[in-house]
């Protein structure tokens, strides 16, 4: 879902609540309900809590909460923000009030949420003229699904049964679906649900066929979710897992195809998440999201045909070193223009890394974000961006210490190439050439926020992390002479550059060290010294590490 995990708040008098079910309910004490599992499920948000609902109070996003009076205001949209809409036109919020009726007995919770579910159908009739856009976007209506069926195990009226067949047939229509999309998926669970719940053959099996084709669309025969963003990885898988769950439920069986995708996923969630237990912040990713207990590969370094390199030194320890690289198919979904884009981190802490996701609300800083200045690119001098370009992976060479890559694409209607080599036993390197067929390339360097630069002279910028430190060495090709004119820029908000984005709306100034222009470039990280001096002379380059000498060639666009 775009924005998932919202906060606010929202207050209705329980007098009103029960003059508006009339003898549909009388609230009393409470007492023993039976649990129904189309209301104890995955559809549950952590927050508002029902008590939060019951004072009036509404949490979405984590932003400030809001507090409203008796009468619910469906055009509410107090942040400008469409996540912060979209959730509360799901009402998933007012169904946590029928799924606790269930569990505490609380007459209380089932009026209010019963009141709460009828006023928005009353008032929000798709293509209403004072219905808000967003209360029938797809995802809404997919998320707001499972609260009308797990009420509908409650509650017998026209009004609620109604409103099912009226948002099972706008889940049925296909112009409303998302191939190949998270959206598609969650929208055949909620029709699968509704469908079950009625007994209504067509729509279960339009479901179970829907899902089964973008389940195969979404995730390719190596498990990687084809969204170009990890983050929705995990959320692809979860609620595949709840598809499947639903299946089995509503009796059906699940294809072989779905669950055998299903299994190969966490070995991808888990390539993508750095020694900090973090995932790469990649595409629609923010760098908070924290993966837990996911099966991994058994080898060290995973190439994925969808776009990604994800390399290590070694499993289970902190201070392994990591990097990623992108390429493959041009931009869709979750992804953002990166290709060829690396990030590094070693010795316990990410050292190159990306923008980030701030949020999906239109603004000039969202579409920073997505642009190859807000990664780790080479970028042609003079040339326009041709957006969605695809780019290969056309050389690799993995051995256990050591990985080198090459990569391509005529993004900006020349060829672009970039080089990478890795070196690891506990000499960590990481070793960058970027060249293009004609005029001249630069580059950006976007350094985690935790970093400040110590030094700035002779092609090498010096970065520290409290005592830690990390040399960033760069020389001009041909000739490997030493950089001039390299540039550190933080916090700067026109044109936007030097901020990473952390977590959802928050955005922290950080240095990104930029290139000058030239024929070709060789920039060589090398992490925990400020000494570690790089030479570069005809084909070979010796960069000193802490624990001894590592020795790479250039070989054309190659490094060996």
């Amino acid at each position: 879902m775009e924005g998932t995990g919202v906060t606010r708040r929202i207050r209705f008098g329980v007098f009103a609540v029960l003059v508006v079910l009339g003898s549909l309910i009388q609230a009393g004490p409470a007492h023993a309900v039976a649990k129904t599992p189309e209301c104890q499920g995955e559809w549950l948000p952590s927050t508002p809590t029902s008590p939060e609902v019951m004072d009036g109070e509404l949490g979405f996003l984590d932003l400030d909460p809001v507090k409203i009076g008796d009468r619910v205001d469906w055009k509410l949209d107090p942040y400008k923000n469409r996540s912060w809409v979209m959730v509360f036109q799901s009402l998933r919020w007012a169904g946590r009030l029928v799924a606790d009726y269930e569990t505490t007995g609380k007459a209380s919770y089932l009026a209010r949420g019963t009141a709460v579910i009828k006023d928005w159908v009353e008032k929000n009739p798709y293509h209403g003229r004072n219905t808000p856009k967003l209360a029938w976007a797809e995802h809404t209506v997919s998320l707001r699904t499972p609260v009308l069926v797990c009420l509908s195990k409650h509650v017998s009226a026209k009004w609620l049964t109604d409103s099912l067949h009226g948002h099972a047939r706008f889940l049925n229509d296909n112009s409303h679906y998302k191939w190949g999309h998270n959206h598609g998926l969650d929208a055949d669970i909620a029709l699968l649900g509704v469908g079950c719940r009625m007994d209504n053959k067509a729509w279960k099996a339009k479901a179970l066929s829907r899902m089964t084709t973008t389940t195969k669309m979404d995730v390719d025969s190596q498990g990687a979710l084809l969204e170009q963003s990890p983050r929705y990885a995990i959320y692809f898988h979860e609620r595949l897992k709840v598809a499947m769950d639903r299946i089995r439920e509503c009796g059906q069986k699940v294809p072989a195809e779905m669950a055998s995708r299903f299994d190969l996923m966490p070995e991808h969630i888990s390539a993508a998440t750095m020694p900090n237990g973090f995932l790469v912040p990649i595409g629609d990713g923010a760098a908070d999201v924290q993966p837990v207990a996911y099966a991994r590969p058994d080898s060290k370094v995973q190439i994925y045909k969808a776009g990604y390199v994800f390399g290590r030194s070694a499993w289970d320890a902190k201070d392994a070193s990591y990097y990623s690289i992108r390429y493959g198919p041009g931009m869709k979904f979750h992804g953002h223009e990166d290709h060829l884009g690396v990030t590094y981190y070693a010795q316990g802490r990410p050292i190159l890394t990306e923008a980030g996701f701030h949020s999906y609300e239109p603004s000039p800083y969202r579409n920073w974000t997505l642009s190859p200045e807000a990664h780790n690119v080479p970028i042609p001098q003079g040339r326009r961006l041709r957006p969605g370009t695809p780019s290969s992976l056309t050389k690799k060479t993995v051995k256990d210490d050591r990985q080198s890559y090459t990569l391509t694409d005529r993004a900006y209607g020349v060829s672009r190439t970039r080089a990478v080599l890795v070196n690891h036993d506990k000499k960590d390197v990481m070793a960058v050439l970027d060249t293009v067929a004609s005029g001249k390339v630069r580059n950006l360097w976007h350094l985690d926020p935790r970093f400040s630069v110590v030094g700035n002279d002779g092609g090498r910028v010096v970065v520290k992390d409290n005592d830690w430190r990390a040399s960033v060495v760069q020389f001009v090709l041909p000739g490997c002479k030493p950089v001039k004119g390299q540039k550190i820029v933080s916090g700067q908000p026109k044109p936007f550059q030097g901020w990473i984005s952390q977590t959802y709306m928050q955005k922290t100034a950080a240095p990104v060290i930029v290139s000058p222009s030239a024929k070709g470039l060789l920039t060589v990280v090398v992490p925990g010294t400020a000494e570690g001096s790089v030479t570069c002379s005809g084909r070979t380059v010796i960069a000193h590490t802490p624990n001894g000498p590592v020795s790479f060639k250039i070989s054309g666009k190659d490094l060996v």
